[in-house]
């Protein structure tokens, strides 16, 4: 019977593929979001042709440094991702790998990441995936578990990438680099107030406080839904004012930015599941568009 369960146990640990589990590692859609970020960065910070080589250089860079803070994320928290459903399939959890190979992993990855920066693109673009690394691991993560605030904090790391990209190109950072950080930062905070809403109970679970775990009627889940999306509608008409972005993205930045505070303000109004949901999805749906428009209107410097 023990050699059953055994067997059983095993065959479930084994049945994902070795590229999904890797790709489950590196949580490859939060990788993808942060190599679109530092792209959009790095185009809009060209001054004239864009410089493929070293653009190249910053992607791949940038690729290892978020592979590494995924895994030491991953690492951090495992014990705490084994009490969560939509966690407990993790690498670590699952027992698909190890935590001495995750650490090792994940750390070579980050130095490595940071020092191919330094070298191939510039000590600034370095600095600034430092602060990134530092923040998300050793600031963010174990704030999760002592207050609600670790939302806001772990938003600077979430922001950085697209100031990494302005970075990268231009080798200063100026105020139109920090524009692209406001819009990030602010875009993430109603996302993942949906996300915390939906799992609310599962992160009181894992020990993992959010605001909505300590705001049971939803009150300042949906204020902070609220005021977070306005700020993120005036910070997103921040390119066309240091003349970034043109006419073209205004419009569209307007439109998407109501479109968003429309359904933060449902939200708020009634915090139900499948209003969450939509809050959700709208958040989505506006960063890649928003985004594609400021590229495509681009204003050529």
């Amino acid at each position: 019977m023990k050699a059953t369960v055994e067997a059983i146990s095993e065959a479930a640990m084994t049945e994902k593929s070795w590229l999904s589990v890797f790709c489950d590692l590196i949580k490859v859609r939060l990788t993808g979001l942060v190599l679109l970020t530092t792209l959009v960065g790095f185009y809009l910070g060209s001054r004239e042709a864009v410089d493929y080589a070293l653009m190249i250089h910053a992607l791949l860079a940038t690729t290892l440094v978020a592979c590494g803070a995924s895994a030491l994320n991953q690492w951090w928290e495992r014990e705490h991702d084994a009490k969560m459903r939509r966690t407990e399939d993790r690498p670590l959890p699952s027992g698909r790998m190890q935590p001495e190979t995750v650490l090792l992993f994940g750390g070579l990855c980050s130095v490595a990441g940071l020092i191919y920066l330094a070298f191939a693109v510039n000590p600034l673009t370095s600095l600034v995936g430092g602060v990134t690394v530092v923040t998300y691991i050793l600031i963010y993560t174990p704030l999760k578990r002592v207050t609600w605030l670790n939302t806001a904090i772990g938003a600077i790391p979430g922001a950085l990438p697209p100031l990494m990209g302005w970075t990268a190109a231009r080798n200063d950072l100026t105020t139109e680099g920090w524009s692209l950080f406001a819009i990030l930062f602010f875009w993430q905070i109603p996302h993942f107030l949906a996300i915390a809403w939906l799992y609310r109970e599962e992160y009181a679970k894992a020990g993992f406080i959010m605001l909505p775990g300590v705001d049971p009627d939803g009150t300042r889940t949906g204020s902070q839904a609220v005021s977070h999306t306005l700020a993120l509608l005036v910070a997103s008409l921040c390119p066309v004012i240091f003349h970034v972005a043109g006419i073209v993205y205004l419009a569209g930045a307007l439109i998407l930015g109501v479109a968003f505070l429309w359904c933060a303000v449902q939200f708020s109004r009634g915090l139900t599941l499948q209003r969450a949901r939509r809050l959700f999805l709208i958040s989505i749906i506006y960063l890649p568009l928003l985004l594609g428009l400021m590229v495509l209107d681009k204003v050529k410097l």
